[in-house]
């Protein structure tokens, strides 16, 4: 016997007017849930994008840009590196990054971080989603989801040289949201491209008519179902698929830019050790002020690893030198072209690092989620300033502390998005980004 469902009792009756009108509602609401248009921020936006400069393993921040004067004694703090104090505003920065160091008034500097965690995976997973130990929507697809994309024919959220794909999944959030991952932890980034977007064994007119056939059966098969939004989703993400064919290769491109820029940017100059792995960071950096240009609404770098627990001195001198010239070009590269004011850029790791004895004996470190350093640079944030500080070791935040969920708040503040409202129903309650503590907007370092 058939049985007949809720859905077509409504329709074959006096109540298919109201069944018309609830269901239009319903695919309104659908279509706003699951779309990447440019969306109007609730809050005043002073950032239009994210450029996420994530650096995997924990930077030493004694050894970077948090100054303690060394005592050569337990517990022991400062730096086996020499400091030295730059731009108008004096902030010390480490004989290790010097590029960087020219720009230094460009920077917001977070000496008061803090999170819950010295394991690697459960902090990194912290960093980017909010949770510890569950798979939730990263940073990325948050964003995405409040905004969409400037661009229509590139994904609103792009991670490269990715490690994990909880780290740009968008889990329950609609999959039109997620991250489109380019590259692999320390894959060649000049062969790196976007999956199953490539391929010219059919010309764009028969792609068209195929895809336009699976989404006539899509569509159709939408109509029969109650619960719509990953459909809708999936409807998105294979039509924003056929769109990237055309501008997505070309922004991978970079035989186009002077020689002069990829000097700059230090393209392919990168060397590979047996602890830090190849990941061409001045491509990176080149390719995110690309896609920054094009309206990519959130980019993620990845540099690793700053696991530095033996050969401390050479791995870390190894890794900032991979790192320094590219963003310091970076960060100049978004000034000149106007972007840098309205483009937050974010350093930082899952954690920090205690610092070394002088005496040289011991060239390892371990593991302090107690107190590091992230610093922000561009739109919304004070330049030049230092904010926070850790105890007179570097072992723990005392001043300013900012956990990683009022990181998130912060973020979001900026890009127009109150991070209490922006959320979403699943599995009986709701979800958002700073989890159910909530964060705290750091007003303490907006401009």
């Amino acid at each position: 016997m058939n049985t007949l469902s809720r859905r077509h009792i409504l329709q074959s009756t006096a109540c298919g007017f109201g069944y018309l009108a609830v269901s239009a509602m319903c695919a309104e609401r659908a279509a706003a849930a699951t779309t990447l248009k440019p969306q109007t921020p609730p809050l005043p936006a002073r950032a239009k994008r994210v450029i996420f400069l994530c650096m995997s393993g924990g930077p030493a921040h004694l050894d970077t840009f948090d100054y303690k004067p060394q005592t050569g004694k337990k517990p022991h703090a400062g730096s086996v590196f020499k400091f030295k104090r730059h731009g108008e505003s004096g902030l010390p920065v480490s004989e290790l990054m010097p590029h960087t160091a020219r720009h230094v008034d460009k920077l917001c500097v977070l000496n008061g971080m803090y999170c819950d965690t010295g394991n690697h995976a459960q902090s990194f997973l912290q960093l980017h989603t909010g949770e510890r130990l569950r798979t939730r929507p990263s940073m990325g697809a948050w964003i995405n989801y409040g905004l969409g994309t400037e661009n229509q024919n590139l994904p609103g959220f792009i991670s490269l040289n990715t490690s994990k794909p909880s780290v740009y999944s968008s889990a329950f959030l609609p999959p039109v949201f997620e991250g489109t991952p380019i590259g692999v932890n320390g894959e060649d980034m000049s062969k790196a491209t976007i999956a199953n977007i490539a391929g010219k064994h059919l010309p764009n007119e028969i792609k068209r008519r195929q895809l336009d056939l699976a989404q006539a059966m899509n569509r159709q098969h939408l109509t029969s179902r109650d619960q719509t939004d990953d459909l809708e989703g999936v409807i998105q993400s294979l039509e924003l698929g056929y769109r990237m064919q055309s501008s997505a290769p070309e922004l991978l491109d970079i035989s186009d830019e002077p020689e002069s820029v990829l000097e700059a940017y230090n393209v392919g100059k990168q060397k590979a050790r047996k602890t830090c792995k190849q990941s061409d960071f001045g491509r990176q950096c080149l390719l995110a002020r690309r896609f920054a240009e094009a309206g990519v609404r959130f980019i993620e770098l990845n540099h690793g690893s700053w696991d530095q627990h033996k050969y401390h001195r050479e791995e870390l001198t190894a890794n900032c030198e991979a790192v320094d010239k590219p963003i310091a070009t970076l960060l100049a590269d978004l000034d000149q072209r106007g972007l840098l004011d309205e483009t937050l850029v974010v350093w930082g790791g899952e954690f920090g690092r205690p610092g070394l004895l002088p005496d040289g004996k011991k060239n390892e470190t371990g593991h302090n989620p107690r107190g590091f350093t992230f610093w922000l640079a561009g739109a919304g944030v004070k330049p030049g300033f230092a904010y926070g500080r850790t105890d007179p070791t570097g072992g723990q935040a005392v001043e300013g502390k900012i956990h990683f969920r009022d990181l998130h708040a912060t973020i979001l503040h900026l890009m127009g998005l109150p991070h209490n409202d922006l959320s979403v129903h699943h599995e009986g309650r709701n979800h958002r980004l700073t989890g159910p503590q909530g964060g705290h907007v750091v007003n303490g370092i907006l401009a």
